[in-house]
């Protein structure tokens, strides 16, 4: 799969995305060596756990400075299933790295972390009883999605088929993909692992802080296109 991004700017060094995903490989295979029940404790520590984020009884502001919410961000480098890492780390690739070279390796990287939490946020609400914690970076990855919808509206990507003995390059609507990408969530949905919560607020909250955040960034693009 290939996109090709028009730019004036130098070529410059993009490290974000491969730093995102050099995590994400780690920890799969961390956690893939460890006996089954410590992996369990560290998901339900690392995770999000939406029965754990707030308390109801208690002020909202005070739980807000609770170290606790860093899960928050570390739920979002943890897959135990390695279609969904695969998944993930695929599409991170084909609509992250064009959208790094857009926003700048820093920018991006806020776009992933904050996307993330905000997306982890919204599905802990959406599933405040849920005592099964959420993992992976999928709404994060939803946040670039959205973001690059937003950055390249008419984008066509080009794919190397097989067809037969031949392999075909053909161009497809990048929301073509985006769809199969929506399809595989709600694939993971119902045959996903018997741990790890899954929220389609999480995707539709990453998705719409994507498109707001580049929206707000397109000042910034102009200045580094500029340089």
């Amino acid at each position: 799969m290939f996109v090709n991004v028009e730019t004036r700017r130098q070529p410059r060094l993009h490290w974000a995305a491969a730093l995102l995903i050099t995590l994400c490989v780690f920890t799969f295979v961390v956690l893939a060596l460890m006996p089954a029940p410590r992996r369990n404790t560290f998901l339900l520590e690392w995770g999000t756990v939406p029965a754990n984020i707030f308390d109801a009884h208690q002020p909202i502001w005070q739980q807000l400075r609770d170290p606790a919410l860093l899960r928050l961000v570390t739920a979002l480098f943890i897959h135990v299933a390695w279609l969904h890492l695969l998944s993930n780390l695929l599409f991170l690739m084909i609509f992250g790295v064009p959208a790094e070279r857009a926003l700048g390796s820093v920018r991006f990287l806020v776009l992933f972390l904050l996307g993330g939490v905000v997306a982890n946020f919204a599905g802990a609400v959406s599933l405040a009883s849920e005592a099964r914690p959420i993992i992976g970076c999928s709404g994060a990855v939803s946040a670039v999605l959205g973001a690059y919808v937003s950055l390249f509206p008419r984008a066509r990507l080009g794919l190397v088929l097989p067809l037969g003995f031949y392999l075909e390059f053909v161009r497809v609507p990048a929301f073509l993909l985006i769809g199969i990408w929506a399809l595989l969530q709600l694939l993971f949905s119902y045959v996903g692992p018997s741990y790890g919560g899954y929220a389609w607020w999480t995707h539709l909250a990453g998705f719409l802080f994507g498109v707001i955040f580049a929206l707000m960034s397109r000042g910034a693009i102009m200045r580094r296109m500029r340089r």
